[in-house]
């Protein structure tokens, strides 16, 4: 029964009934032992008691924690449905992708290489990405991004310098905003990548919205 109990507490995926009946195995066993501290025959030695006291201990925080449990899992169950009861009850004409309707994804101007060290060489291209609604508003879409840094002055398939992805879960962190601007900002290393910085380069830029599957796309010359 102990062991049962112990191997309940440590698997995350049990269920409500599971806790239920857990719950009630600890409160019986408690009793039984109670029983036996009380005067019941075989349960009178000192050490029995204390090894008893110590098991009854154990069951009551294992009863404890259950009863946690529970209590937490049937908040969640309730929250769930009153979420459920929201969504069915709204118009058929609500798409998923009218929670924010991303219409533009634009490079920032401030996108530049820079000197990150201040050893004279610059070896960081920063890149500002700009979701924007059908209103102009700045929105924080959830997605994949590929940034591509090019040369168009070189040919013989020599002409992208270097290539990027950033999966959603790094992109959400990279939200940036100031007084002056809200965009994604990321920053990429170009250390052996770029050497001349004397003439026109180009950055490419596809977003892939996971909410409407959509795909965007921009470029940006950054001149020397």
């Amino acid at each position: 029964m102990k062991t049962e109990c112990q191997n309940l507490i440590l698997d995350s995926r049990f269920s409500i009934p599971d806790i239920r009946r857990v719950s009630s195995i600890v409160r019986r066993a408690s009793f039984i032992f109670i029983f036996c501290l009380l005067g019941f025959s075989g349960c009178n030695n000192a050490n029995e008691k204390t090894e008893m006291l110590k098991e009854i201990e154990q069951l009551t925080n294992q009863n404890k924690e259950l009863t946690g449990r529970a209590e937490k899992a049937e908040s969640q169950n309730k929250q769930l449905k009153g979420q459920v009861q929201v969504l069915t009850t709204l118009p058929e004409n609500v798409r998923a992708e009218s929670l924010y309707n991303l219409q533009q994804i634009r490079i920032g101007r401030y996108t530049d290489f820079f000197d990150k060290d201040h050893d004279g060489k610059k070896e960081t291209l920063i890149v500002y990405i700009q979701p924007s609604d059908d209103q102009g508003d700045r929105i924080k879409a959830s997605g994949s991004v590929e940034v591509e840094l090019w040369d168009l002055n070189k040919t013989d398939g020599h002409a992208m310098l270097g290539q990027w992805k950033v999966e959603p879960e790094e992109l959400k962190k990279n939200w940036y905003a100031t007084l002056i601007t809200i965009n994604y900002r990321l920053t990429f290393d170009i250390t052996d990548i770029v050497e001349d910085f004397d003439k026109p380069l180009t950055v490419k830029i596809k977003f892939t919205d996971y909410l409407s599957g959509k795909t965007f796309e921009d470029q940006k010359v950054i001149k020397p």
